[in-house]
């Protein structure tokens, strides 16, 4: 029992090294990127600029582009989205979660945009952050299919409408196009856009309780 405690004792502090390291390289790469472009934010510099080995940096990453999926990440995941995360586990009533997702889509998209828009003016590349963009979406399907199963289960789902139909609705709506359409390009306040998705989830999807049901 003692040489696995102390085997886990070790694998907690190689993995918070590890992390340390991975936290150090991001940070070190935003800061080159900000200060000196990203042309000039070569795996090399940034392993100088981290105080680490250019293979630790590839070992970690394995790309540039790695290094700026990270940072948007960072910036989009972080405390305030893991709050959003513990509030909504804790929901049980489907529709209530349904907006919530609404509130998510908000925080995660204001969140990208600030550090898109860091990274833009410091000279990244569009095509680099639109491939970001696609890789984003491949999760995003499958993270929300608890939310519909809740409903199809609490028998509120709007008739006529299959689980697959209804994620697939749930999906577009939240979708960072619809964000970028209304708030970039209409100029829609990120709380409007976030009111409008809630009434718009539930438009689409819920069925209504009856009068006095």
């Amino acid at each position: 029992m003692a040489k696995k405690t102390v085997r886990s004792y070790y694998s907690l502090v190689r993995q918070r090294q590890a992390d340390e390291t991975r936290a150090r390289i991001a940070t070190a790469a935003r800061q080159l990127i900000l200060n000196e472009g990203y042309e000039a934010a070569t795996i090399e510099a940034i392993a100088r600029e981290a105080g680490v080995a250019t293979p630790t940096v590839y070992a970690v990453f394995g790309s540039k582009r790695r290094i700026l999926t990270e940072l948007i990440d960072r910036a989009a995941f972080g405390p305030a989205y893991q709050d959003l995360i513990g509030e909504v586990e804790g929901l049980v009533d489907p529709v209530a979660r349904l907006r919530f997702a609404a509130r998510i889509a908000r925080h995660i998209y204001d969140s990208e945009r600030s550090e898109f828009d860091l990274l833009r003016k410091a000279g990244v590349v569009i095509p680099e952050l639109a491939a970001i963009e696609r890789e984003k979406e491949c999760g995003r399907y499958e993270a929300q299919a608890p939310t519909i199963t809740l409903l199809i289960q609490a028998g509120r789902l709007l008739p006529g409408l299959g689980e697959k139909e209804a994620r697939d609705i749930l999906w577009t709506l939240t979708g960072r196009d619809i964000y970028r359409m209304l708030v970039i390009e209409r100029k829609w306040s990120s709380d409007r856009y976030e009111k409008w998705l809630s009434d718009a989830i539930v438009g689409e999807l819920v069925l209504k309780k009856r009068a006095g049901g």
